[in-house]
């Protein structure tokens, strides 16, 4: 495989990025828990009166929507515009996007008034957001979405050129583009669809390789990706039998073990 994604790896682990994280209270522990395990470092700060002094010392910027409210929504757009201030890489997960009014206004909003560098969502999310027909199942991708999901690709990619950044669709198979590549990333498990945070963790994981490597956000986009994927499968190898809470534990383990030679024997992705 190509030697960028495990230099990105130990890249993470050397650096140990500052990521500040705006998140939802539901897996706000999980993110907090995956950063310190691929060997970033989380902070998760939504009070409006330190958001955007938190991101000026931070290398990236985590917003997820997915218990989203009025009091943080102010916190994210000046944490937001704190960051592109400083000029470092703003991970947007638009949990939800098209489930209801509010989220589809702020999500607007969040794109309209801040410079976004990675957006990842799961096939409904994103179609909503770029401006596709979508059928969202609560914070969940729509069976009828999943379904046509081979186009993930071209959506991926236009919604890329449109905004001029990384987005990433998560699935069976992630699908990573900046406009131009489409990257296919085939590991993962179906087992990680048990779990509550499962995506909330990825965006975490893009904001920890994004903020060590802020000028390579597609190649930094896919190792993310790689990591969970490679994690959850060795998550139900060692663990998937016994059940839900092993294989939450047994992820985590995966995610701070991981090493260069699991990376070069296990990843296994596609480059359009």
């Amino acid at each position: 495989m190509s030697k960028i994604y495990v230099d990105l790896l130990n890249k993470v682990r050397e650096n140990k990025p500052l990521v500040h994280h705006i998140t939802n209270y539901v897996t706000v522990n999980e993110c907090a828990n995956i950063t310190l395990a691929i060997g970033a470092s989380p902070v998760m700060a939504d009070a409006i009166e330190e958001a955007a002094d938190i991101s000026a010392i931070a290398q990236a910027l985590v917003l997820n929507m997915g218990t989203l409210n009025a009091r943080t929504v102010a916190s994210m757009l000046a944490a937001g515009k704190s960051a592109n201030k400083k000029g470092i890489p703003v991970v947007f997960d638009p949990v939800g996007a098209g489930a209801s009014s509010f989220r589809n206004e702020i999500a607007a909003l969040i794109m309209n008034e801040i410079t976004l560098s990675v957006i990842r969502g799961n096939i409904s999310e994103i179609k909503f957001v770029a401006g596709f027909g979508s059928q969202t199942k609560g914070v969940d991708a729509s069976e009828s979405d999943l379904a046509g999901a081979d186009s993930a690709g071209q959506t991926a990619k236009e919604l890329a050129r449109k905004l001029g950044c990384v987005v990433v669709v998560s699935g069976a198979v992630d699908t990573i583009s900046d406009g131009k590549k489409i990257i296919h990333v085939e590991n993962g498990h179906p087992m990680l669809g048990n779990l509550t945070g499962t995506g909330c963790m990825c965006s975490s994981l893009i904001g920890s390789f994004c903020g060590a490597a802020p000028n390579e956000l597609l190649s930094a986009s896919t190792a993310a990706m790689m990591s969970m994927g490679i994690a959850g499968e060795l998550a139900y190898e060692n663990a998937g039998q016994k059940g839900n809470g092993s294989f939450r534990a047994a992820l985590h383990d995966a995610i701070s073990k991981m090493d260069a030679q699991t990376f070069e024997k296990r990843a296994r992705y596609n480059e359009a």
